[in-house]
């Protein structure tokens, strides 16, 4: 199990913010707490630890809120290749500067 303090602050800081933005799309689409706990199967204070931010909820409880709100395509491409600007600046920087022709 993963204690609050054990990961990076911004990984924490994001975690609350995606806590907090699941939480406003839910009363969004006035799904109560009762409502949206029943469909994860999980208690009341799970979903609250869950819309805090909390690192220890499960990631299949997370992915299954996700879905639950209709927000399952933007996890599905949270680390797509296409959009990982590190990813893609590195490759960059392999290009070969020249292309020989082979003899």
């Amino acid at each position: 199990m993963t204690k609050a303090g054990t990961i990076p602050i911004p990984a924490a800081y994001a975690l609350r913010k995606l806590g907090r933005d699941l939480a406003v799309a839910r009363r969004k689409r006035r799904i109560s707490t009762a409502d949206m706990a029943s469909r994860l199967f999980v208690s009341r204070d799970t979903l609250w630890r869950l819309e805090r931010g909390d690192p220890v909820v499960a990631l299949g409880t997370f992915a299954t809120a996700v879905f639950i709100l209709g927000l399952n395509d933007r996890l599905a491409n949270l680390a797509a290749p296409g959009v990982d600007e590190i990813g893609l600046g590195l490759e960059e920087r392999r290009l070969p500067k020249r292309i020989t022709r082979p003899r």
